[in-house]
């Protein structure tokens, strides 16, 4: 592989990186949340929705943005509002003010997946998108697991915003370097939002993005309560339950990887094979829920959640690949920006409800609740890949 397609992946997966460590701090704090301002599990929930209900609202706004003015000028200032937002969440006095601040994190972060994937799919060629998709997303969750074991370990030694101001000044240092050295394929050009009357006729995208919904709610409530379930229903420190998280991202980083490596190795129709990647991490992401429901030690638990990590944390990247084959190249973008939409409104709706669960009967009914969401998720993903897809040149080709 060439050396642009490395300056351009690498460039990328750096900013994925920094902009994760920052809007994944919210997820790993939610133990200090709840210890300074006296929450219960459901106000901890409602803080990781106002969180992603700002990510959910800017994304097709955004997508327009980056549409005009180009990803690289986008991502800057997106990755600049990042750090500023971690630093407002780390100075919220009040209850109400953190929402704010999340809310406004949140927001900033709506560039990334828009403005990430058309950085990849303007500047990669056919063939060699899903394995750079993958390597991008493994930015997410290294940034995630990053965050996890600053904040939780940073706030023993120091205080629980210390981790917050470290991933804030990291955001702007790679702001920096990244509006200095990206350059992209398509910058510039007119705005113009997603067509998505035309992406409603298209019945395997359709049922995709309903599928999007429960795996959204599956990844965001996992890394929003793994933290506070350890160390409240197995016994394990907020150390011991970032290292954890912390596992969860790495394992959900090797599934990314793997998957998008499967997604351009095995044989087969793509829009068969990859559908049927995804289908089979639902599955066993299904499975695991339950079994994380029955763990009693950290141990036990610890393993559960790698595996956890490795199906359910994993699956983006296919999801995205899976997509391609769905959609012409000139529907990506607005496919895309619909895709995310459908992951994020599912994590806007699910972490208050896992919590609420868990205040009124416990965490096992919690997980369950996943599990039930997941499994719907692999049966809409089965019936999608038995519709053929109804285009004739897919963005993602062999």
């Amino acid at each position: 592989m060439d050396r642009s397609y490395w300056r351009t992946v690498s460039l990328v997966t750096l900013w994925q990186v920094s902009a994760s460590v920052c809007y994944y701090t919210v997820f790993a704090a939610t133990p200090f949340f709840r210890d300074e301002f006296g929450l219960s599990r459901f106000a901890v929930g409602l803080v990781v929705t106002a969180l992603t209900l700002g990510y959910a609202i800017w994304l097709l706004p955004v997508g327009a943005v980056i549409d005009r003015f180009g990803e690289g000028r986008t991502l800057v200032v997106g990755l600049v509002g990042l750090g500023i937002g971690a630093m407002l969440v780390a100075g919220a006095p009040t209850y109400a003010l953190l929402l704010a601040a999340a809310f406004f994190l949140g927001s900033t972060y709506a560039t990334a997946i828009p403005g990430t994937n058309k950085a990849i799919y303007d500047a990669i060629e056919a063939g060699r998108q899903n394995l750079a998709l993958g390597i991008k997303q493994v930015g997410v969750t290294a940034g995630s697991g990053v965050s996890a074991l600053l904040v939780t370990g940073l706030a023993g030694a120091l205080f629980w915003q210390a981790g917050f101001l470290i991933a804030a000044g990291f955001a702007l240092v790679v702001a920096g370097v990244f509006a200095v050295c990206y350059r992209g394929a398509g910058e510039g050009g007119r705005a113009e939002y997603p067509d998505f009357r035309a992406l409603s006729r298209n019945r395997p995208y359709r049922v995709l993005v309903a599928a999007g919904f429960f795996l959204g709610a599956a990844l965001f409530t996992t890394t929003g309560y793994t933290v506070l379930y350890l160390e409240e229903s197995i016994g394990a420190s907020v150390v011991g339950g970032g290292i954890v998280l912390a596992l969860v991202q790495l394992f959900g980083s090797v599934g990314r990887l793997a998957g998008g490596w499967l997604s351009d190795t095995l044989p087969g129709e793509p829009h068969v094979r990859i559908g049927a990647i995804l289908i089979v991490q639902a599955l066993v992401g299904s499975l695991l829920f339950v079994v994380v429901a029955a763990t009693a030690t950290p141990v036990a638990a610890a393993v559960a959640f790698s595996a956890l990590g490795f199906f359910v944390l994993g699956n983006t990247g296919v999801y995205y690949s899976y997509m391609a084959t769905l959609v012409t190249a000139d529907e990506m973008g607005g496919a895309t920006a619909a895709g995310q939409l459908s992951l994020v409104a599912g994590s806007v709706v699910a972490p208050p409800a896992f919590g609420y669960l868990a205040d009124a009967v416990g965490y096992r009914a919690s997980w369950w609740l996943l599990a039930a969401g997941t499994a719907l998720a692999a049966g809409l993903l089965a019936y999608a890949v038995r519709l053929e897809p109804p285009v004739d040149e897919p963005a993602m080709r062999e």
